[in-house]
């Protein structure tokens, strides 16, 4: 018998926390998290994936419920399909937001997820994926990232360190857009004011949950707003120095089961 937690929700980043660098989710990992949901604790995902690109894998995790995806833009329902929330980066600041940039640090390449259930990830050309399994369109020329309404833009300078990049953008995009740090190669502009954890804290009181009992897991600087608004947040072994500074605990790497490590002597 599963002994009683103070945690009833457990908030998971994917890519280099849940997910092992193949994209794959470990038996263990998918043991531990059906442990926790026996004890009656939810899991939710909270990824900067746009929802398109996070459905087939909630598909391995069983999941027919909510997920917070793109940084928090999209607040989405596995079960049914569909958004119950989502919010988008006005494009005409997005292009503003790149001239200030640019002006900065030269030329960037710039990619956009679109915004709805079927939205495409458009890259423009120079643009190289972080993440070479997720499918995206290439474009013939920056005008054509905004053929549709986009929930974020992803940046890439050929030069500069991903933190150099952000620190850049921080400085002078202002209320433009919200500048985060998702991954290697991965900096990223949305909606000014959206986060993680505005997604989460969303997604929690749709489910009557609150972060009072919420446990978190991350590896990178946007998922520090997840690590403010739970009560408990927890690095990965590959963190970015950046989180675990501020994290309650460090586990192991996401490759060495580290979410499982915690939730094996949580939910013991």
């Amino acid at each position: 018998m599963v002994a009683p937690s103070p945690y009833s929700l457990v908030a998971t980043d994917l890519d280099g926390t849940l997910l092992r660098a193949d994209d794959t989710l470990s038996e263990r990992s998918l043991a531990a998290l059906a442990r926790a949901g026996r004890a009656g604790a939810r899991h939710l995902v909270v990824t900067g994936r746009p929802a398109p690109r996070v459905r087939p894998l909630l598909d391995d995790l069983g999941c027919t419920g909510l997920a917070v995806c793109g940084q928090g833009a999209q607040v989405y329902d596995a079960g049914a399909d569909r958004l119950l929330w989502s919010v988008t980066l006005d494009r005409e600041l997005a292009e503003t937001a790149l001239g200030k940039i640019e002006a900065e640090v030269g030329q960037v390449y710039a990619a956009v997820d679109q915004d709805g259930v079927d939205g495409l990830t458009l890259i423009e050309p120079g643009y190289l994926m972080p993440h070479p399994t997720l499918p995206a369109l290439r474009v013939a020329r920056r005008d054509d990232l905004w053929c549709a309404p986009i929930s974020k833009v992803l940046l890439r300078h050929h030069t500069l360190s991903d933190d150099e990049l952000a620190a850049t953008a921080r400085s002078v995009v202002g209320s433009l857009a919200t500048v985060t740090m998702s991954g290697p190669g991965t900096v990223e502009l949305q909606p000014c004011g959206v986060t993680k954890a505005t997604g989460l804290a969303l997604a929690a009181d749709h489910l009557g949950l609150n972060s009072e009992h919420a446990i978190a897991f991350g590896d990178m600087p946007n998922d520090i707003p997840m690590f403010e608004w739970a009560a408990y947040g927890v690095a990965m072994a590959n963190a970015h120095p950046e989180l675990k500074g501020m994290a309650d605990e460090i586990t192991t790497s996401n490759e060495d089961d580290g979410i499982a490590v915690v939730l094996e002597r949580i939910f013991d």
